[in-house]
């Protein structure tokens, strides 16, 4: 028997527009909705308060990481302004429709799918 699936998503040429804690957070309630997910805390890292001489600068670190915390586990969220790329990895014990969550995801973000992967946790 699984203890559950993680979907692990790379987004290439995304809407940069999505990239922001507004966006990021309804991007939540909507996913969350898709899947039929329980929301729980939501946490934010990103470069919005820190002193510019501290700020990253290397296009591969430039964004926001947010992690929705669900009841049966969580979704984490990269997005990379410079690189207009999005990694999104969702984990639940609890079963959901990859396939759903994909095209939520793509829809949202825009851009493409440049890989999509399913573990199956045992």
């Amino acid at each position: 028997m699984a203890y559950g699936e993680e979907l692990i998503l790379d987004l290439h040429e995304c809407n940069v527009d999505t990239f922001n804690r507004n966006s990021l957070e309804a991007y939540f309630k909507g996913i969350c909705k898709e899947i039929d997910m329980q929301r729980c805390e939501l946490f934010f890292w990103d470069d919005l308060e820190t002193p510019e001489d501290e700020k990253q600068t290397e296009d591969h670190t430039i964004g926001t990481t947010a992690v929705q915390f669900i009841l049966t586990s969580n979704i984490t969220i990269h997005a990379l302004d410079k690189l207009k790329k999005v990694f999104v990895n969702i984990f639940s014990c609890k079963p959901f429709d990859a396939s759903r969550a994909r095209h939520f995801t793509q829809e949202w973000f825009g851009g493409k799918v440049v890989s999509s992967t399913i573990v199956r946790r045992l």
